[in-house]
């Protein structure tokens, strides 16, 4: 199950990577194109912000997965050490249902706009959506797996 896992985070990684570059060969092409020969790539825009909605909702879940967020801990380590494992625990609650409103909310998104098509790229508009299924899920896993095995995260650093 590890293997699987790890590979499916290491696919992500390699998405969002590709991505990227797709982004950045898109939009440095099309200033090229604009500036210097007075035309462009009509789709690139809307090509460009629907990857970097990807690469955002993706890359906020694999982030979450390696502990990499921002977190203020100072105040409640030191104050209230002993109430710290309460604390995380209720801290991924907060986690679990906000991205099961992310969920639940990108469904519907995806569902209503999955017949409206792009006049540039002739893809539907749901696909902007449908980043946040994807995101939503991946994040309401891992939240669930912190809920019942908090320590989860070290025992990931000592398996790499």
């Amino acid at each position: 199950m590890k293997k699987i896992l790890n590979w499916m985070w290491q696919s992500i990684d390699i998405l969002i990577t590709t991505i990227l570059a797709v982004m950045v060969v898109l939009v440095f092409t099309n200033v090229v194109l604009r500036y210097g020969f007075s035309s462009g790539i009509r789709a690139s825009v809307e090509l460009s912000r629907l990857g970097l909605v990807w690469i955002v909702l993706l890359g906020a879940a694999v982030v979450l997965r390696r502990g990499e967020h921002l977190a203020v801990t100072e105040f409640s380590e030191r104050f209230f050490p002993s109430a710290v494992p309460i604390l995380n625990r209720l801290i991924w609650l907060v986690i679990l249902i906000s991205s099961s409103m992310l969920f639940i909310g990108a469904i519907n998104q995806t569902v209503a706009n999955w017949s409206n098509i792009s006049p540039l790229t002739g893809l539907p508009t749901a696909l902007f959506a449908l980043a946040g299924v994807v995101s939503g899920l991946l994040i309401i896993l891992i939240s669930l797996v912190r809920i019942f095995t908090p320590n989860w995260l070290a025992d990931q650093e000592n398996d790499e």
